[in-house]
């Protein structure tokens, strides 16, 4: 449950308020050469976001990544490549009103439920903090993919209706499998383990249901490419050469707005309002399209050919 991935496998570890975020990606071929200023650059769009705010989090983080094993002279040597960046700015004090208490509208209780306890600083691993991982392995999982396909690009955007709207090019036709390993199922299972998400479609998405044949099917052109996109690039599972697109849909409000709540103690099954401490998101969705980004590389580097 915390690997992600068949033949390049991400596993991750690290706690909103622990020592540390980090992750081993296993499977990576020997010669890649690893730009960190990239890696850098795509965990600073985490951490600043797109927003109108002047800062989406007040907490302050350095997320400077520290290379353990895997690299010589910033290549990969093809052994497991381990990382982790440090959290230096916490405040598990602030958390200390929910240590017995579970906020409505987060993992506390079904994790307690599934654990028989929780971490309740700043939701432990059930935080977004655990997305840092996702992104310093996206990043280097984009680099492969670039290497893979010299014309591959990718670019996650909010869209208008505050989704997340992705779109790769330079993906050739025969990436993926049928049945149960489906490019699109892993996409889908890609995007739905980010923290917040709720919904996830391709291409025409939901609104195929309400479309004919005619409208519907992909007319080709004489030289492979179809004249419209609306199965987002992925037909039967595999890929079919067309830009693969997608669209992730996230709870858009902030569920811990920093304010009094009415948590639930499940020993006592009562309620309690409680002032909820700590500090909190802004705006989680101007952090989330480099993290959309990460997971669809990882897909792709993992099921590329």
């Amino acid at each position: 449950m915390n690997t992600f991935g068949q033949q390049l496998r991400l596993t991750t570890f690290g706690e909103s308020h622990g020592s540390a975020i980090g992750g081993v990606l296993d499977g990576l071929p020997a010669g890649l050469s690893i730009d960190m200023e990239r890696v850098a650059a795509a965990l600073t769009r985490r951490r600043e976001g797109d927003s109108h705010h002047e800062a989406v989090t007040t907490r302050k983080e350095a997320d400077a990544v520290e290379w353990l094993s895997g690299l010589l002279d910033g290549t990969t040597t093809g052994q497991p490549l381990a990382f982790l960046v440090r959290n230096n700015d916490v405040r598990s004090e602030d958390y200390d009103a929910l240590r017995d208490v579970c906020r409505p509208g987060h993992a506390d209780y079904s994790w307690q439920c599934r654990y028989g306890l929780r971490d309740w600083r700043g939701g432990g691993r059930a935080s977004g903090r655990e997305t840092v991982a996702r992104v310093v392995a996206g990043s280097v999982a984009r680099q492969l993919c670039e290497q893979k396909w010299p014309h591959f690009d990718i670019h996650a955007e909010v869209d208008e209706n505050h989704c997340i709207a992705c779109r790769i090019d330079g993906v050739p036709a025969g990436v993926g499998n049928p049945v149960f390993d489906r490019l699109n199922a892993r996409m889908a299972y890609a995007m739905m383990s980010i923290p917040s998400s709720i919904g996830f479609e391709m291409g025409a998405g939901f609104a195929a249901a309400d479309s004919d044949a005619t409208t519907w099917r992909d007319e080709w052109n004489s030289d492979g490419t179809t004249r419209t996109n609306h199965c987002g690039g992925v037909q039967g599972g595999v890929s079919n050469g067309m830009p693969i697109t997608f669209r992730v849909a996230f709870h858009a409000p902030v569920t811990t707005p920093g304010t009094e709540m009415v948590c639930l103690d499940p020993q006592l099954h009562t309620l309690r309002k409680v002032d909820v401490e700590g500090r909190h998101d802004r705006d989680h969705i101007g952090r989330l399209p480099v993290v959309v980004e990460s997971m669809a590389c990882l897909v792709l580097a993992d099921m590329g050919k």
